[in-house]
């Protein structure tokens, strides 16, 4: 099978499956959504979250690394392979972080506050669950996706759903930037940087209150113009930033 065909099918399925840890994540542990309410993760509308495929992708080139130099047969060598996991993950996390933030004004995530973190971006405790993650995917996942690449080998039919799907892909992708470059906007307008997490449990909650419908995937699709929600969104952070910072006051 070409390593292009192998690329796209590992992308393919690590975007699904991130999409469906992230949403997990930000349904129990996220902080941007105290009320604990099902957000759909990352900026595109369909269920992935492109990130994750990428990530898949290098775990699966540093695996087979490790397998055709041997690295695996020590423990040092094993060491090393999910160090560079590790290390290979977080540069993609700091990366597309980077250039959102950068050049759309628009957050994804936020660890600014958590220890040693970087641009609220990237920090070592994540970095911590890449490796496990990298050696989860190692020891649990590598072989099967192997197995399924064999498949796929003996299946080109199959080929033509990755096809689909990255058609599909390419649609949502252009229609996200859309949206992003809305969300740019407003941010320079106001000179801020616009949560996103923030922004989807705010208009949740607007819509509750309102009585309308709700969207899952497409949550930023709303009734009202979107710089009115924006604002709203804004002005809830800040209200409770104040709040937080008078609580630490008097304690």
């Amino acid at each position: 099978m070409s390593t292009f065909l192998t690329l796209a099918y590992l992308f393919f399925i690590g975007s699904l499956f991130g999409w469906v840890l992230e949403l997990v994540f930000r349904r129990f542990f996220s902080r941007a959504n105290p009320e604990h309410r099902w957000i759909n993760p990352g900026f595109c509308v369909g269920p992935y979250v492109p990130l994750y495929g990428c990530g898949l992708c290098i775990l699966y080139l540093l695996a087979a690394l490790g397998d055709a130099t041997g690295w695996e047969d020590s423990a040092a060598g094993r060491a090393l392979l999910f160090l560079g996991m590790a290390v290979s993950m977080t540069a993609i996390e700091y990366v597309a972080g980077v250039l959102l933030l950068k050049l759309a004004k628009v957050r994804l995530w936020d660890y600014s506050m958590l220890w040693g973190n970087v641009d609220g971006l990237i920090c070592p405790l994540f970095s911590l669950f890449w490796a496990l993650l990298g050696g989860a995917y190692y020891f649990f996942v590598h072989p099967h996706i192997l197995d399924a690449l064999n498949w796929l080998a003996n299946n080109l039919a199959f080929s033509f759903v990755i096809g689909y799907f990255f058609g599909v892909f390419t649609i949502d992708v252009a229609y996200s930037f859309h949206l992003l470059a809305r969300l740019r906007q407003f941010a320079q307008e106001e000179e801020v940087v616009v949560k996103l997490e923030n922004l989807k449990a705010h208009l949740h909650t607007a819509r509750e209150r309102a009585r309308l419908s709700q969207r899952f995937f497409f949550q930023l699709h709303t009734v009202r113009p979107l710089s009115e929600h924006l604002r709203e969104a804004l002005e809830a952070l800040e209200q409770a930033h104040r709040s937080d910072a008078n609580r630490r006051s008097h304690s």
